[in-house]
């Protein structure tokens, strides 16, 4: 397989305490890769010695099919990132930002720049120092930033902080205009795991700085799980019932929650059955396994 980049046993530790653990990351051209895990599990660290911003103690990088160095300057110019928050300067507009962008990386065509505020929905709003722009706005400039030199590679660190649930609508479906149409690849990290599942077909799954998992995002949707989710008042005796009827395929998961397996069953009839035993329903619906559940029954397993 032709990967664009590759990771080989990466590891950072700070004041003592390990977090990059051996990480081995492949990522294929032309893909659209989802790294997850909660927050400080490792995903910034390892984005930032992707893009030698930080020496790894151990590992290597390799881009394009080189190995990343200190003399690898012309491989980061068909590079594009955010890394954590986004400084700008503060008193330019996001045109100035942005022309001193283009300088920076070499890039001569500004016309670009109309082209990236269009796709970021920020090409009312060039009057305004950067000062002045709410937490989104910046972000939604960083990623006009990250894709104006048209890159090859888009390195993306929680690209949607700060974002509404509608502008994160909009960076999806601009992450996947890039993807499908430029061919651009794209390395996202996110704690939502939900918007991973929406966008990526690749997945990596990070927990305290050891890549668990990386697996094509239809294997995991192969093995969603259809179930019946009950919420009620009393577990024990909701179990103790379900014995009775015969229901071997369920699981208890706390207090409250009950999954039901067995596919075959009326969500209906269940509910009768509970009210008539006295026991308390909560809520009943059926649903799939996401790329949560399989997040944490991984994370769980690894404990």
């Amino acid at each position: 397989m032709d990967y664009i980049m590759e990771t080989a046993r990466l590891r950072k530790s700070y004041k003592g305490n390990v977090v990059a653990d051996n990480v081995n990351i492949h990522i294929p051209k032309g893909a659209i890769y989802g790294f997850v895990g909660p927050n400080g599990a490792g995903k910034s660290t390892v984005m930032k010695m992707i893009l030698n911003l930080i020496r790894p103690e151990a590992g290597e990088v390799h881009l394009f099919g080189e190995k990343v160095t200190d003399s690898s300057c012309e491989i980061f110019k068909r590079v594009g990132s955010i890394i954590e928050n986004p400084y700008f300067y503060e008193k330019m507009t996001a045109r100035q930002n942005l022309e001193l962008h283009c300088e920076y990386m070499g890039f001569p065509n500004k016309e670009r720049i109309d082209e990236v505020l269009q796709m970021t929905d920020l090409q009312n709003t060039e009057g305004k120092q950067i000062r002045h722009y709410s937490l989104g706005m910046k972000q939604r400039l960083a990623i006009a930033r990250a894709i104006l030199a048209r890159p090859e590679f888009l390195i993306l660190d929680e690209p949607i902080n700060a974002l509404d649930p509608e502008g994160i609508r909009e960076m999806r479906t601009l992450f996947r205009r890039l993807n499908q149409e430029d061919g651009t690849t794209i390395f996202i990290s996110s704690h939502i795991l939900s918007e991973v599942d929406l966008i990526a077909d690749t997945i990596g799954i990070i927990r305290r700085g050891k890549l668990l998992a990386e697996l094509p995002i239809e294997e995991i949707h192969r093995h969603q799980t259809e179930y019946l989710s009950l919420q009620v008042d009393d577990v024990n005796h909701t179990a103790a019932l379900l014995e009775k009827m015969g229901l071997t395929g369920f699981s208890v998961l706390d207090k409250e929650f009950i999954r039901i397996y067995d596919s075959d069953i009326s969500g209906k009839a269940l509910s009768k059955a509970l009210i008539e035993n006295g026991i308390g329903l909560e809520s009943i619906g059926r649903k799939h396994d996401t790329l949560e559940d399989y997040f944490f029954q991984l994370t769980e397993e690894e404990k």
